[in-house]
């Protein structure tokens, strides 16, 4: 899915409120800088039906250049991992 397929379906979806596709692209938008803002203070949000995002760290390790076959390495980094809550895996 993406972004404009996920902002027309939010602005169908709300029986509500009449709500515009530039309204519902500032809402998504909105959504995940406070998700992200979230993430990095805290390095965990959680959303109950949802699921988990979480910071993981990642070791510095050696790796293989493709081309060449040369040894590199491979710098330590973060990343957001999920895990989904029970109730959303059940209906994957």
């Amino acid at each position: 899915m993406t972004k404009a397929e996920f902002v027309d379906q939010v602005a169908k979806s709300t029986k509500t409120v009449n709500l515009s596709k530039k309204a519902a692209s500032e809402l998504i938008d909105n959504v995940f800088d406070a998700l992200a803002k979230a993430i990095k203070k805290d390095g965990r949000f959680s959303y109950p039906g949802f699921g988990t995002f979480t910071v993981k760290r990642r070791a510095a390790r050696k790796g293989r250049n493709p081309r060449t076959g040369a040894e590199i390495r491979i710098k330590a980094s973060k990343t957001v991992g999920f895990k989904p809550a029970p109730s959303l895996k059940k209906t994957l």
